[in-house]
């Protein structure tokens, strides 16, 4: 299941709209248009109950938390791992890369 919140889905979008996203990474602007639309299509639906002070380095980082916490994941993938450190632990969530999530 995908867990994205409204905020966090925005986000990708924005960032994946950017003139430089589908340059670097080798996507036309339609597989781009794609993507975003699957992950609002996918995403499963959240409401955000729990809210608190900032617990990341990154403040960007901090909706990318809330949503798993709220959405009770059981991981958070990433290639962001570093910046998360141990904070997702306390909520019983671990942290993997994109290759680990998939077995690779």
């Amino acid at each position: 299941m995908l867990l994205v919140s409204v905020p966090l889905a925005l986000e990708y979008e924005a960032i994946c709209s950017e003139a430089e996203a589908p340059a670097g990474g080798g996507v036309s602007e339609r597989e781009v248009e794609i993507f975003v639309d699957a992950v609002w299509r996918w995403r499963s639906r959240l409401k955000t109950h729990f809210l608190w002070r900032p617990q990341l380095r990154d403040p960007g980082d901090e909706m990318v938390l809330r949503t798993a916490v709220n959405g009770r994941a059981d991981a958070l993938v990433t290639f962001n791992v570093r910046d998360f450190g141990t904070v997702p632990a306390r909520f019983g969530i671990e942290v993997m890369i994109p290759r680990d999530a998939i077995g690779g």
